[in-house]
């Protein structure tokens, strides 16, 4: 094999090899990556909102008294979601916001609801609730567990596009922006609810 062939086959695999490292492969994949993630909380809120009717259902004949609550918890459904994020829309800071502001309070008036339940035992021993609460609970447990890998594939693509050698491909040929992690905004989040159980 002539020396020119070999040089050029070498000369072709290094020049392969550095364009892999520049970000044409990586850039695209962890972008897709925070999109899949971001699809599984997508899910997970859903699952959350179509539970939500069931449970409001019934607590309706059992707890007349809770009805401002109920009330609340149907209007911060419907709030929570008329807000859609496209996949475009992981690098826009304000709807991201906007999106976690709505989740926020729909989550804060489930838990108000919840808690004031503990005031009435028949509802409590009802099996269609007790089913139902178990479901929402389980629905939060998967919300943070698709947020965190959702805000965890954000962090591993944000670093890959400011990393060389990847961040020669992400701006001169992606043009990648950075992705906006998911952060709840329930203020006071940090503090234990205070719950009061005394009747009027």
């Amino acid at each position: 094999m002539p020396f020119a062939t070999m040089l050029r086959g070498a000369l072709a695999a290094a020049l392969a090899f550095s364009l892999a490292a520049c970000g044409i492969n990586s850039v695209p994949a962890a972008e897709e990556e925070a999109k899949a993630k971001w699809a599984d909380v997508e899910a997970q809120f859903q699952r959350r909102a179509n539970l939500i009717p069931n449970l409001v259902e019934v607590a309706k004949g059992a707890a007349e008294n809770e009805r401002t609550i109920l009330t609340q918890v149907t209007e911060a459904r419907a709030k929570a979601t008329a807000i859609n994020i496209t996949p475009d829309d992981l690098t826009d800071p304000a709807k991201m916001e906007a999106f976690a502001a709505a989740q926020s309070q729909l989550g804060a008036g489930i838990g108000r609801l919840l808690a004031s339940f503990e005031a009435y035992p028949q509802i409590q021993s009802n099996q269609n609730f007790l089913a139902l609460q178990s479901q929402l609970e389980g629905t939060e447990n998967r919300i943070a567990v698709a947020i965190r890998d959702y805000n965890e594939a954000v962090r591993k693509y944000n670093t890959t596009i400011r990393t060389f050698p990847d961040i020669i491909g992400a701006k001169v040929i992606h043009g990648a922006e950075p992705m906006v992690p998911y952060k709840a905004v329930t203020e006071g989040a940090e503090a234990a609810p205070k719950i009061d159980m005394t009747t009027n």
